[in-house]
């Protein structure tokens, strides 16, 4: 019904169709409608009858009208019809516009009513369903009555915007036309009428929602209006969706109130828990200072019960020396006088016979007066007791909550590495309230941004709980670049210090008796190679370097991870090749003649890099003394570079596919080997110049294996 419906439907009232038109088109209008559209082209200066043309508000055909105007169109009586059957099948009920215009249904209670002095209809009962909706719906009074108080309105017309009681309703309804087309609904307040005009036709009812200027408006602002170019809606697919945005957004904000009263709960809780933390966190204050005060007081009576007992022992020991200094004071005395007695005597025998015995004692005396005289000790007088409390009072006067320890600083000064060590040293400045520490360390990749690379935590070895403010790591890769924090840490938190890096040293190594050519003697803890035809003659084995005319040998390790540098001294040497090779290259033939081996050398004067046969000349001094090689296996690169200048020669990119090994070969003099060397800032590892190192499996592989 709603589809059959809406086909009958005139396009500018939105209403059912009425007396309608046959267009040229073969749409249908209203003759109303079709009406407003020629009043809204007519001017004030032009009659409506001179209107010749309009255009069909569905397809924009235009319309010519002849000397007849509006009456020259056919009426489209087959519609009428249809639309006349469609009404009466419409579904009856109090909410049908048609039920509403038929009239009452004669009941024995309604004829009885007839003859009721008043003439009023007796009330029909009514469903308990019906009775609940009429509670709930707002009571509006008929508008039409004369009577007072007005009967209570039983339907309101939209199209005349006014609410009738049922007598007043049969009145001015009849269910015949024009009164066919009014919209009657359920009674509804007069306000809720309002505001259904036009606001620029002043008699038309607003039937259609403008998108461009989202406003109301009517059929005629579409057709000739400012709107007629603008898209357009139904008032019903626009209240449907407005209604659903705004139930979304009521939702949101339901939901969003919601979040908010429970964030506001926990503020509440967590107010409430400070109240607690506050209290007992102040209780704890008066306890641990209550403490302080009593190991104060308890130590102020021990240290004056031994400033006591030190007193009585050094009165003690005065008193001693004084009695000691009395009695010889005494003896002094009576010797004085018995030598002054002897003085006054004038015989010269008397005096002769007493005086030698006197002198004597005087003598005596006088030569013993460090042990007639008892040392007396100054300090005894107590003033070099002394009570020196500044530390503490330095302690109790910073007194405070416990804080995070300030962050460490890592002392780069201190830090010492070896190939697969790296000792760091810090310093902090709150040692006394650090409970411990935490080192954390990574491979550095050249990445500037320690943010992100701080918070890959999967790539981080972690050392807690460390006491000393020193601490070394083992099993780190050789020739390595790391980036080390120290964290402090206490119950209060933690703070970490300012990033540092620190590398690995190179993986020393020597040369390899057992590859060494039997015309090589190694020397200087088989560090140095020498050209000795006087040699000692030595078995062959696979392992050793048999070329004709050139004499090589390998270092004892391969390598087949990390970064690696070593030196090379050249001395006067003028024909040498220094490399690596893979195990699997031929010992019978000169390194660098095959695929397994790469080379630096020189030949006299011409300095060149070979692999596989093919040799390539390189820029190189004459005085080049001091060769420097640099092994970066994971990122496929042999450099080889002058380390007394700092200057690159030449380097190769190779994938390699085994591990490799140092190799060395000379046609005179002699060489000798540098190894465990730091990688120099100058040659150091092109992914930690680029950034671009990759990550080991394992921080804890060195990166080399010593041959088997």
């Amino acid at each position: 019904m709603d589809t059959l419906e809406s086909e009958l439907t005139c396009p500018i009232c939105l209403e059912l169709f009425e007396d309608p038109l046959l267009l040229p088109c073969a749409h249908s209008l209203c003759f109303s409608c079709a009406h407003r559209i020629l009043v809204s082209h007519c001017s004030t200066s032009k009659p409506l009858e001179s209107i010749s043309a309009f255009q069909c508000p569905t397809c924009r055909y235009v319309i010519t009208l002849s000397h007849r105007g509006l009456e020259g169109l056919k009426r489209n009586v087959t519609l009428q019809n249809i639309i006349d059957r469609f009404q009466k099948a419409s579904v009856s009920g109090p909410n049908s516009p048609n039920e509403s215009r038929r009239p009452a249904r004669l009941t024995p209670l309604s004829l009885s009513a007839r003859g009721s002095p008043a003439g009023t209809a007796a009330p029909v009962a009514m469903s308990l369903e019906q009775q609940q909706q009429q509670q709930q719906r707002p009571l509006v009074e008929c508008q039409f009555c004369d009577q007072e108080p007005p009967r209570e309105a039983v339907k309101t017309c939209v199209t005349c915007e006014v609410s009738y009681c049922d007598r007043c309703l049969r009145a001015t309804h009849p269910n015949k036309k024009p009164f066919t087309s009014h919209r009657l609904v359920e009674p509804v307040p007069d306000t809720h009428l309002r505001g259904l005009t036009c606001l620029e036709h002043e008699n038309e009812k607003v039937n259609m929602y403008c998108m461009v200027d989202d406003q109301l408006i009517c059929a005629l602002c579409k057709l000739v209006g400012r709107h007629r170019d603008h898209q357009v809606t139904s008032l019903s697919e626009r209240f449907d969706k407005l209604k659903q945005t705004l139930e979304n957004n009521l939702t949101n904000l339901v939901k969003r109130n919601t979040e908010l009263e429970n964030q506001m709960a926990k503020l509440i809780q967590i107010c409430q828990q400070v109240e607690v933390n506050t209290a007992m966190h102040e209780a704890k204050l008066v306890e641990e200072c209550d403490e302080l005060v009593e190991i104060i007081r308890q130590r102020k009576q021990v240290i004056a019960v031994k400033i006591k007992e030190s007193k009585v022992m050094k009165l003690r020991k005065l008193a001693q020396q004084i009695a000691n200094c009395r009695q010889c004071l005494e003896r002094s005395s009576a010797l004085i006088t018995q030598a002054e007695h002897s003085l006054k005597e004038n015989d010269h025998t008397r005096f002769l016979q007493t005086a030698r015995n006197v002198a004597e004692r005087v003598a005596m005396a006088t030569a013993s007066s460090q042990v007639l005289i008892p040392d007396v000790n100054l300090n005894e007088a107590f003033d070099n007791f002394a009570l020196d409390f500044s530390r503490e009072k330095k302690i109790l006067e910073g007194l405070d909550y416990l804080t995070a320890p300030n962050p460490p600083s890592i002392r780069d000064e201190l830090c010492t590495a070896s190939h697969d060590t790296i000792t760091v040293h810090w310093t902090s400045e709150d040692e006394f309230s650090v409970t411990s520490y935490e080192l954390q360390y990574t491979i550095y990749t050249g990445q500037t941004n320690l943010i992100s690379l701080y918070n890959s935590v999967d790539s981080w070895m972690m050392v807690p709980n460390i006491k000393q403010n020193h601490y070394t790591v083992h099993g780190l890769q050789s020739g390595t670049r790391y980036i080390f924090y120290v964290k402090a840490i206490n119950q209060a938190g933690s703070r970490n210090s300012e990033p540092a890096r620190l590398k690995t040293n190179s993986q020393p190594f020597k040369l390899d008796p057992k590859t060494a050519h039997k015309k090589l003697r190694l020397s200087n803890d088989c560090l140095t190679m020498e050209k000795d035809e006087s040699s000692l003659k030595k078995s062959h084995t696979p392992e050793r370097f048999s070329s004709t005319g050139a004499y090589g040998t390998a270092g004892n390790v391969f390598i087949d991870s990390g970064c690696h540098y070593w030196e090379v001294l050249l001395g006067a040497s003028t024909w040498y090749a220094v490399g690596v090779a893979y195990k699997s290259a031929p010992k019978n033939e000169w390194s660098g003649k095959n695929s397994s081996s790469w080379v630096f050398t020189r030949c006299n004067n011409n300095f060149m890099v070979r692999h596989n046969g093919k040799e390539q000349l390189v820029e190189a001094s004459l005085q080049l003394r001091r060769l420097g090689v640099l092994l970066d296996y994971d990122n496929n690169a042999l450099g080889f570079y002058d380390a007394m200048s700092a200057q690159h020669i030449h380097t190769f990119q190779v994938s390699f596919l085994l591990p490799v090994a140092p190799t060395f070969m000379i046609w005179n003099k002699s060489l000798m080997l540098l190894s465990g060397l730091p990688v120099p800032d100058f040659v150091d590892c092109p992914e930690q110049q680029e950034g671009i190192c990759r990550q080991q499996e394992s921080p804890y592989m060195s990166g080399m294996k010593g041959c088997q």
